[in-house]
């Protein structure tokens, strides 16, 4: 390595060394090392190959010395050339070894990395929704990315840096010593004008580099959100693209701007080192050569001394730098693991059982519940706060008793915020109730696995969330193993078969990023059909229905027909039909349930679903208040069961 890339390495270091100096933690260490235990023979064998490589780098210089001072003395053709062959089987052996080495290198990082992603991924599906309603993605994708990535490099690079810049360090030192100790200790005293700047501009340039992030990030924020559908159509319709652009335009100002100045100073600042190594060099060649002409140096050991100082200041400097790098490293694991310390709060107990087969009854059992806080449930680091925000704990359900008997419907009804989606959620087992229970087939659900509920209980939510993948794929997340007579049956079932057959590419159409690709109708009866596919023995609807016109509704509704019948449902009602197809009424209030009972009963009651009746639904069909019921299009009173 030259001098150069010497000084270019250690302003790298310097940018992007932690923040904030902190003292190495044991347990991060041993947490480390069962994560490298499963790659420890790779590891032997790249450090043992580093000392080797290093040995060899320290061994052509001498080499090269020996040549010379054979040509000074005027030696036999066959040494020079037997020395040239040993420089070339060294420069063999070499190029063979770092291929070797390179090749262990990335087995270990790579592995690593995936060990690494692996486990933070699937910790990560097993934490809670509050979980995802507080983190921002990005900060959690660039956990998988970032800091995996800077974790995988304390094996691969800086393991072999420090072991090989060490041997190579003692055997260069040895080897110089023994050749003049006056030049070597010359070479030392230079040494602090090499690296003292570099640590200092390093540091300097660190704070540049954040600017520049900072402002990177905002852009990437603001690109992220306007390139999004609804990012953008919201743009549009508040017209704003010049201002917007505007604002992209100074932040992207700022960071060339930087970026100009980063490069003035990085070249500044190296030039200055090439020329204190250039500087050193002259004077290994005048010290050495005036003592070479003094008789008490050989020729080819200013030669072998000149070679050997590249090999004295590489590792001296890389060493050190070496702390930064392993704080470096150190952080990015913490970063890591600090994920990967997050609790779920859903965990399946020890010997859980499995939702019974047949029809299954849904109870809720004097249920109390809080959300969690989020120091439960959330990292500061992932919200960009200082701070996690304490609020919470305050309880939501107070008390919720309820049973829909198999094949019933049960409509959740109330003002918004009273509670109606979190006993959906409760049932679903996205969270735990802190009090009383939650009952599938008269089994609590945390005596359940979570596979099972998942499989038992399906749910179709009010936005129809789909992701950026074609329709078959989309619909397989419910039944993997699912036939292509399956998937056409199930959207068949949802009333949308034609409109897949009517598009060029049928099942394999991409939908789009959360299916914007699709009307809202067309993607909620998509979430239907995967539910259908599913075939759950217990059926949420979530204001399914709540955002579509009356059109989109109508079609929706004969699809939603076909998913209820034969099913235990809990329905949070929005429109006039599936309050009046419902077998139970529950009025939730506040957390509580003020009232229940049949759709006629209720309104002869002339209570609060009387009220809600009359002020939220009724908008639907506002002259059906006094109709008969077979007079107003709602789902048939008498459906299969």
């Amino acid at each position: 390595m030259s001098m150069e890339q010497v000084a270019w390495s250690q302003v790298y270091r310097g940018m992007h060394g932690p923040d904030e100096q902190r003292a190495f933690s044991g347990a991060t260490a041993r947490r480390i090392l069962r994560f490298a235990r499963p790659h420890h023979r790779k590891l032997i064998g790249f450090v043992v190959l580093s000392i080797v490589t290093s040995a060899l780098a320290v061994a052509t210089p001498v080499l090269a010395g020996d040549v010379v001072n054979a040509i000074v003395a005027g030696d036999e053709q066959d040494v020079v050339v037997r020395l040239a062959l040993a420089i070339a089987v060294l420069a063999v052996l070499d190029a063979g070894l770092g291929l070797v080495s390179r090749w262990l290198s990335s087995r270990i990082g790579e592995g690593l990395i995936l060990d690494l992603r692996t486990a933070v991924f699937d910790h990560v599906q097993r934490m809670p929704v509050a979980f995802f309603s507080r983190t921002r993605t990005g900060a959690l994708v660039s956990r998988l990315n970032n800091d995996v990535i800077g974790a995988q490099r304390a094996f691969s690079q800086t393991l072999s840096g420090v072991v090989g810049n060490l041997v190579t360090l003692v055997l260069t030192l040895v080897v110089m010593l023994g050749i003049s100790w006056q030049v070597t200790l010359l070479a030392l005293v230079l040494l602090p004008v090499f690296v003292v700047p570099a640590r200092r501009m390093g540091r300097r340039l660190a704070g540049i580099q954040r600017e520049a992030a900072d402002h990177n990030a905002a852009m990437g924020n603001q690109m992220t959100e306007r390139f999004s559908a609804p990012g953008a159509t919201l743009v549009k319709l508040f017209g704003r693209p010049e201002q917007e652009s505007a604002e992209f335009a100074a932040r992207a100002r700022r960071v060339a701007e930087i970026g100009v100045r980063t490069a003035m100073v990085q070249t500044t600042f190296v030039t200055a080192l090439t020329l204190v190594s250039a500087l050193a060099v002259a004077v290994v060649y005048g010290l050495g050569g005036a003592l070479a002409l003094r008789g008490t140096l050989d020729a080819g050991d200013v030669v072998a001394l000149s070679l050997l100082l590249t090999r004295l200041y590489a590792p001296l400097t890389a060493l050190a730098s070496a702390r930064v790098e392993v704080m470096s490293a150190l952080v990015s694991f913490e970063r890591v693991f600090e994920v990967l310390d997050l609790e779920p709060l859903i965990k399946d107990r020890p010997g859980a059982g499995r939702v019974p087969e047949g029809p299954v009854a849904v109870e809720l059992d004097d249920v109390r519940f809080a959300y969690p806080s989020a120091d439960k449930v959330s990292l500061a680091s992932l919200e960009a706060v200082a701070t996690l925000d304490t609020r919470g704990g305050e309880e939501v359900l107070h008390g919720i008793s309820l049973r829909a008997e198999p094949g019933q419907i049960v409509a959740l009804v109330g003002s918004s915020g009273a509670g109606k989606s979190t006993i959906a959620q409760l049932v679903s087992r996205l969270y735990d109730v802190d009090a009383g229970a939650v009952r599938l087939a008269g089994v609590d659900v945390r005596d359940l696995t979570a596979s099972s509920i998942r499989a038992a209980v399906g749910m179709v939510t009010q936005d129809g969330h789909l992701f950026h993948d074609t329709i078959r794929g989309n619909l397989l997340l419910a039944r993997p193993e699912a036939t292509d007579q399956e998937l056409w049956e199930s959207l068949s079932r949802a009333r949308l078969a034609d409109l897949v057959r009517a598009l060029p590419d049928g099942l394999e159409t991409v939908v789009g990023e959360r299916g914007y690709r699709l009307s809202g109708g067309e993607r909620q009866r998509l979430t239907i059909a995967r539910l259908l596919l599913k075939q759950p023995q217990v059926v949420i609807l979530d204001e399914a229905t709540a955002s579509l016109d009356s059109t989109s509704e109508a079609a929706v509704q004969a699809a939603l027909a076909e998913a209820l019948a034969g099913r235990t449902a809990l329905v949070i009602a929005h429109r006039l039909s599936t309050i009046r197809a419902a077998d139970l009424i529950a009025v939730v209030e506040d957390g509580r349930i003020v009232e229940r009972g049949t759709h006629a009963a209720l309104l002869a009651a002339g209570g609060r679903y009387e009220e809600l009746y009359r002020t939220q639904f009724a908008e639907d069909a506002p002259d059906a208040l006094d109709a008969p019921a077979e007079d107003r299009g709602d789902l048939p009173s008498d459906r299969v069961s």
